[in-house]
């Protein structure tokens, strides 16, 4: 694993959530649920980039390239997870967590900051995964090389 790599293209996919966060925030779309599934675009990119990167440097095997998607993902989260406390305290703590809250599926009632961050960070840790063994579907046959055979004595000649 390329753990800087990993780091880069964890950073690419937290600039874009966060980019395309602050532009439907300042549009007044905050509330619009289907918006946020075009953050999944910004994760499959990222992720991908990844395994693209390490087929194209020859590290092979798939369990290594799902660890790598996955915590690639991880790195994003991580990142957005600390730059939505930040914001949350710089626009007002709970009071307005209570009104960005209520158009979110998970949870119930009035959650405190860091229960509507837990609630994120497991919701990002499955995005991290389901998007990383996605991708290693297409990706699988290309960096794991199961059933070839790479030996001149099993050929069939």
């Amino acid at each position: 694993m390329n753990f800087s790599r990993i780091f880069i293209n964890g950073f690419i996919i937290f600039i874009g959530i966060a980019l395309f966060f602050l532009l439907i925030e300042s549009l007044g779309l905050a509330d619009q649920i289907y918006l946020r599934l075009i953050n999944f675009v910004f994760v499959i990119y990222g992720i991908n980039r990844t395994i693209r990167s390490n087929y194209k440097d020859h590290i092979n095997g798939y369990f290594t390239n799902l660890v790598s998607g996955i915590f690639t993902g991880i790195v994003s989260l991580l990142l957005g997870l600390g730059s939505f406390i930040i914001y949350v305290e710089y626009k007002g703590g709970d009071e307005y967590l209570h009104t960005f809250a209520e158009s979110y599926i998970f949870g119930g009632g009035e959650p405190s900051l860091y229960q509507f961050c837990m609630g994120l960070m497991l919701e990002g840790f499955a995005a991290s995964g389901i998007v990383s063994f996605a991708l290693m579907q297409y990706w699988k046959d290309k960096v794991e090389k199961i059933n070839k055979v790479d030996d001149s004595n099993h050929s069939a000649v």
